[in-house]
């Protein structure tokens, strides 16, 4: 399965889950989208919206208009799309603004960002569904946005975590990536990142990446996902010179203050070494100016994704 398939793959059961989850349990609580929205099963589908059921007739056909209410950075509207479409594939979206757009609201004004036009009933049970995931989207585009725009005069990425919600990592890491973001890595499967409990477990660094080294070449099948080299996490300059030694090429600081940092970028430049330097732990928009150092990398923030507020969007008939 390619990285593009297995990404389809969470975000069809993310919408299954959703309509499971609005709709009080669907027939057969099926879990696979196609299975689930198939035309046998769409009419039983649409009689679980008690509400829409009774006051809107079957071929009521209407214009929606998706209406942004505050500034933000656009991200979600080609998966608000993918939801509309999948419970009537004759409903039309018609996006107006292009995700990673930032849009500037005045207070009491909205800006319409797309129209769908369609099924009435259709859209009322995908409404809320939608709004939902690209609220969500849009709160973490516009939050990586603020720490994007302050590091790249200096060409230092701004990288996500897995602090995602579970279940939503597919559909979080777009967003960061339309708010000028980088995704780190997606999970498990694709980076080596030995961190503080994997050392204490091995013994120590060196023992640490002499098991993935091996572990790998016994493997060779689990590093073809693999996109970056092996990263260890480092918290002292005595822990850094350990993983230079031990030939690492990437490593992350973590919980270093500024000071510390330029220590340990001096470190690696006395052992002549070309690494990526990533920076984690504490850094937030009041103090990410001071870790804007030459030799940094990348800086990694979780809350990109766990403190992300999201953005009142509205759909009116």
């Amino acid at each position: 399965m390619t990285e593009a398939q297995f990404t389809k793959e969470l975000i069809d059961t993310l919408i299954a889950l959703g309509l499971i989850e609005d709709l009080g349990g669907l027939p057969e609580q099926a879990c696979h989208l196609e299975s689930l929205l198939s035309k046998e099963k769409l009419s039983a589908l649409f009689a679980l919206d008690i509400t829409t059921a009774a006051t809107i007739a079957a071929d009521k056909q209407v214009q929606a208009r998706l209406l942004l209410k505050e500034s933000a950075v656009l991200s979600g509207l080609e998966f608000c799309r993918r939801v509309f479409s999948c419970l009537d594939k004759d409903i039309e979206v018609e996006i107006l603004k292009q995700d990673g757009t930032y849009i500037d609201v005045g207070k009491g004004e909205k800006v319409e960002v797309a129209l769908i036009r369609g099924s009435a009933r259709a859209i009322l049970i995908a409404e809320r569904l939608s709004l939902n995931l690209v609220q969500r989207m849009c709160g973490i585009a516009t939050n990586t946005r603020k720490y994007a725009q302050i590091a790249a005069p200096y060409g230092i990425k701004i990288l996500d975590t897995r602090k995602t919600i579970p279940g939503l990592r597919a559909i979080e890491k777009m967003a960061v990536l339309a708010g000028g973001g980088t995704n780190h890595r997606m999970g498990l499967y694709d980076a080596v990142l030995v961190k503080d409990n994997h050392i204490r477990a091995a013994g120590s660094i060196t023992k640490a990446v002499e098991n993935v080294r091996l572990y790998l070449k016994e493997h060779p099948e689990a590093g073809v996902r693999l996109k970056k080299d092996i990263e260890v996490e480092v918290a002292s300059l005595a822990e850094l010179q350990e993983a230079l030694d031990a030939g690492v090429n990437a490593v992350l600081l973590d919980n270093m203050n500024p000071d510390q940092v330029r220590q340990a970028i001096q470190t690696i430049s006395n052992n002549k070494k070309s690494c990526f330097v990533e920076v984690s732990g504490g850094v937030n928009l009041s103090n990410l100016a001071t870790y804007l150092i030459e030799g940094v990398s990348a800086i990694s923030i979780g809350a990109l994704t766990h403190s992300a507020v999201n953005i009142d969007l509205s759909l009116e008939f």
